[in-house]
């Protein structure tokens, strides 16, 4: 299948933006707080549930934010402002994080709130633009296209960051422990930046309504509008509901993987071969999900993708070695781009195209505050437990009830006109 121009450009943020993901969210920067934390006095499992908190926090004011956004860039011309905004917000922010020194752990974590407040908000309206960028019946592959790439580019600026980090404690670098990980952080501010060119450039909005005399009085009563004729929209609406549990457990384990796999001992170079080599495995699983969706609809292969799911949570209740930890990390490289690129083009195909920023406001508020419970969820049980392994498997529940929601939507796409 071949790609047009603003496929590809949009498709290009993913290859962008997954450096965050891979660089700052998952490996180095839980690694680099934990052991900040614990140089000033604070335990583990402590350290664990303060990233937890910190996730949930930023979640919670993207979620607040994303619906009036949503409606606001609807009107022409709006998205791409929006977009923007967030765009640098994140990338600014990320840069900062290089610079902040290692003793500030609040401050650390407040920079890195600020890093992850940009990187949703440019998601939500990155997300919205696939409906202008593509057709329905390419949105399957397109979606899976972007976290494709998003898996590889992810993979060029985090092996840089490695190899800095273990040239240096092999002393062939001159740096020092601490400053390693605040040059990955710089280094993925960059590559986000560059990268973003194209979408900013090649890739417009092609559905919205026109601007109002008060945009922002006119956001507020299409969003009231929306919410009181809730019953139109039941088919994309459960599919929310489902999405807001399925996904806080995907979401909660991405940004918790490393700090489970510290915990139990897993040492901090082998996390970082291990997540970069998941990154290798999810790449043709993403690309694999797209096709498999054409042939055996979205909606199977999100269950598919839960199953798999449901079994890494009760795995990694019993995981006890580093072997464990790379069965489970295999496992979630399987299935993570695909249930994330399914959920995204088949909620697209749900929802009226004028309305896409309000209606990916929704989608993103309602990952958001799912976003919220599940490492908040993690945190507190680990908290009170002082044992990770129940903080995970305490995850398994909300995968369990966003599959059940599942079976009320339809098993063929329905495509709202109002």
């Amino acid at each position: 299948m071949k790609y047009s121009k603003k496929e590809r450009s949009w498709a290009l943020y993913d290859w962008a933006n997954s450096a965050y993901t891979m660089t700052v969210t998952t490996t180095v920067f839980p690694l680099y707080f934990k052991a900040a934390a614990t140089d000033m006095g604070i335990t583990a499992s402590q350290s664990t549930a303060y990233l937890g908190f910190a996730n949930s926090i930023a979640s919670l004011l993207v979620a607040v934010l994303s619906p009036i956004l949503g409606t606001l860039a609807d009107y022409y011309g709006f998205k791409k402002r929006f977009f923007m905004i967030f765009l640098a917000l994140g990338v600014t922010a990320n840069l900062v994080l290089g610079f902040v020194p290692e003793s500030q752990w609040l401050m650390l974590l407040f920079v890195y709130i600020i890093t992850a407040i940009g990187f949703s908000g440019s998601n939500v309206f990155y997300d919205a633009f696939l409906v202008d960028v593509t057709e329905d019946e390419r949105m399957d592959r397109v979606s899976t296209y972007g976290y494709a790439l998003g898996y590889i580019g992810s993979t060029i600026p985090f092996i840089i960051a490695m190899a800095i980090i273990l040239l240096s404690q092999q002393g062939i670098l001159p740096f020092s422990g601490y400053t390693t990980p605040k040059i990955a952080f710089v280094l993925t501010a960059i590559w986000w930046l560059a990268f973003s060119i194209p979408m900013t450039k090649n890739v417009d909005q092609k559905y919205g309504i026109p601007r109002e005399k008060n945009p922002i009085a006119g956001s507020f009563k299409r969003l009231t509008v929306t919410f009181k004729n809730i019953k139109l929209h039941k088919p994309a609406f459960l599919f929310l509901l489902a999405y807001f549990f399925y996904i806080d457990g995907v979401d909660t384990i991405i940004k918790m993987a490393t700090s489970y796999g510290s915990d139990l001992g897993v040492s901090d170079n082998m996390l970082l071969i291990i997540l970069l080599v998941t990154q290798f495995v999810a790449f043709p699983s993403a690309i694999l999900f797209g096709q498999l969706a054409d042939k055996l609809k979205g909606k199977t292969m999100l269950y598919v993708a839960i199953g798999i799911y449901t079994l890494i949570c009760i795995y990694a209740f019993f995981m006890k070695t580093t072997l464990d930890f790379w069965v489970l990390a295999i496992l979630v490289g399987l299935v993570q781009g695909g249930i994330q690129a399914i959920s995204r083009s088949y909620y697209a195909k749900l929802i009226p195209k004028d309305k896409s920023n309000e209606f990916f406001g929704f989608f993103n508020i309602f990952g958001k505050f799912a976003a919220i419970m599940g490492p908040l969820l993690m945190g507190y049980v680990t908290y009170i437990t002082g044992k990770s392994n129940y903080g995970v498997l305490s995850i398994v529940i909300l995968f369990i009830i966003g599959g059940l929601i599942l079976l009320k939507v339809p098993n063929d796409n329905v495509q709202i006109n109002d």
